[in-house]
């Protein structure tokens, strides 16, 4: 957990340089009380500059306004995305930009908002979808200091109350002992009842000094309890913010698909895009597309993304040769995150890989094998992770469904054949 919001938002800014080093990322904070954007805390190298906006939260369109204050999710602004990334100072795109903005809401109040500007693309994941994770780390950090800015203050109140109800019983205790002592003083022994009354008081004073000390203790659970139950939501509200972006992106890629497959006839043109959509979504500067050949047990090379330009394609792989064939033959996915140091695993032996880790997936289809996807030297010096067989997973299906039902692996071999 980073120690400051500033540094939150330093680590928010380094996983967004991951994804795509052009998008610009910033934190604009929200005053609920006069409805305006205050400023805009924006990364910066290993800095966070401030910029005072002092604009009103009715700038923005109705609906885009409605659902930002809802938070959870990022909200497009489409077409007027160029025009609305203006409000927030960020000098426009050369190419047409894409504007996102993503509530934080604290203590049921709309209390700031991440606002994502990056350029258009026409193949993969958008980096909003990409870094999601991401914000929502970030939105649980922000929270949190947001909590405990408002523990701090409750116990600044606890003990402004504490030292307010002690100073009273002082002065009151100080009031009776004066008191006390002209008494005595004026009537050498002093009267009984006169006495009696002032020991009540007394007692009274210590009561109400108690009852003070029970109140402010009973606030202090009910603050930390509250502060608990916040966590608790705030994590719970994590959980279902993962799980609807999730379900999000597997409608987006199913829709990019169908999409690319009904829209072109082209059969290299389709393979293309396919590769792009996989390479893409999962930042693999390296990667392969592989489909079953028709003569037996053998993958061809459908299409490729950085690899060697003496592996042309149409290269054949027998199943169960090399890394490819290997995947295919036992239909399991192979995931290596470090190549130097998984030099003695069989499937390594009899290849040549560059720095990085790498995935080999096997794309099947009603129980048919059709080819094989490879992906390696993910961006920015990152590596593949046990989530990433997951998202992988999805997109296999995907193609393996699309290459299935329009016969890629035959009409991409004709293609190759007549070129």
């Amino acid at each position: 957990m980073a120690p400051d919001l500033d540094a939150a938002l330093l680590a928010l800014g380094d996983a967004l340089l991951e994804v795509d080093r052009f998008a610009k990322l910033a934190l604009v904070r929200f005053d609920a009380r006069r409805s305006m954007l205050v400023d805009r805390l924006m990364p910066t190298g290993d800095v966070v500059s401030c910029e005072r906006l002092e604009t009103t939260f009715d700038h923005l369109p109705t609906r885009e306004r409605i659902a930002v204050a809802a938070a959870g999710t990022f909200v497009d602004f489409g077409d007027q995305s160029d025009e609305f990334a203006a409000l927030f100072s960020f000098q426009r795109f050369t190419d047409v930009g894409w504007l996102s903005l993503r509530g934080l809401r604290f203590d049921g109040q709309l209390s700031a908002i991440v606002v994502l500007y990056e350029t258009r693309k026409f193949f993969g994941a958008r980096s909003s979808e990409r870094i999601a994770p991401s914000v929502a780390l970030f939105e649980l950090a922000f929270a949190r200091f947001f909590e405990r800015e408002a523990r701090g203050e409750a116990v600044r109140t606890l003990e402004d109350v504490t030292q307010r109800v002690h100073a009273e019983y002082e002065r009151k205790l100080g009031t009776l002992e004066e008191k006390l002592v002209k008494a005595a003083g004026a009537h050498g022994v002093a009267d009984p009842e006169r006495l009696l009354s002032l020991e009540r008081e007394v007692a009274k004073a210590l009561e109400d000094a108690r009852r003070s000390a029970r109140r402010a203790d009973a606030v202090e659970v009910q603050v930390t309890a509250a502060v608990d139950q916040l966590e608790k939501a705030h994590i719970e509200l994590h959980r279902r913010s993962e799980a609807l972006r999730q379900k999000t992106r597997t409608l987006y890629l199913i829709d990019r698909v169908l999409t690319l497959d009904a829209g072109t006839d082209d059969a290299r043109e389709m393979v293309n895009g396919l590769l792009t959509l996989v390479g893409d979504d999962m930042g693999a500067q390296r990667c392969s597309l592989m489909l079953l050949a028709p003569e037996e047990n053998m993958l061809y090379l459908a299409a490729a993304r950085g690899i060697a330009p003496n592996v042309p394609a149409g290269y054949r792989v027998r199943l169960g040769e090399g890394v490819a064939g290997k995947v295919a033959l036992t239909r399991e996915p192979l995931l290596v995150q470090d190549v130097d140091e998984a030099k003695s695993h069989p499937l390594l032996q009899d290849e040549h890989f560059t720095t990085g880790s790498f995935i080999s997936f096997p794309l099947v289809y009603h129980g048919e094998l059709v080819g094989v996807v490879n992906l390696t030297n993910r961006a920015m010096h990152g590596i593949f992770v046990e989530e990433d067989i997951e998202r992988v997973r999805l997109l296999a299906l995907v193609i393996g469904l699309v290459a299935t039902q329009s016969r890629l692996p035959e009409r991409m071999l004709e293609t190759l054949s007549v070129g």
